[in-house]
């Protein structure tokens, strides 16, 4: 388990979190749940509801949607995150191409965090331009999903 100060630090370095106050994120590292999974487990499964977002601390993630790659997940990545402003189902797959381990926040917490900070709903709305951004490329061709490794 780690230390809040860990914490804090790991969750300064992802886009959402940049521009938050070290002790706001004190309080924000107290809501967080670290969670392992193996090699090859499935962490969210296209089509099901989600609640919560998740932080990549260590290893690697793939999200996909049924065989196509839309992105590799390392750490500072953020995925989930579409889940904790609309209610709709998962848009994709993601599972585990190493152990890692994880930050879960779920969205009740996590909604009552973006209320008092505006910097953090700033947050989510910069990652999620960047990440349709990236996802448009995929798309068209021009960029591999690969190729978004350590991209923040």
């Amino acid at each position: 388990m780690l230390l809040t100060i860990e914490r804090v630090a790991i969750m300064k370095s992802v886009d959402i979190f940049a521009a938050t106050p070290d002790h706001i994120l004190a309080s924000v590292a107290r809501i967080v749940e670290e969670v392992e999974v193996a090699a090859g487990e499935s962490l969210l499964r296209e089509g099901e509801p989600g609640d919560c977002l998740y932080i990549v601390v260590e290893g690697e993630l793939r999200a996909h949607s049924q065989s196509r790659t839309l992105m590799i997940l390392t750490p500072g990545k953020i995925v989930g995150e579409l889940a904790l402003l609309d209610p709709e189902p998962r848009s994709a797959s993601v599972d585990a191409v190493s152990d890692a381990l994880l930050f879960r926040i779920d969205k009740e917490p996590f909604d009552e965090v973006m209320a008092d900070r505006p910097e953090i709903a700033l947050g989510v709305i910069r990652s999620l331009a960047r990440r349709i951004r990236q996802q448009g490329r995929v798309i068209a061709g021009t960029s591999d999903p690969e190729s978004s490794r350590g991209d923040r």
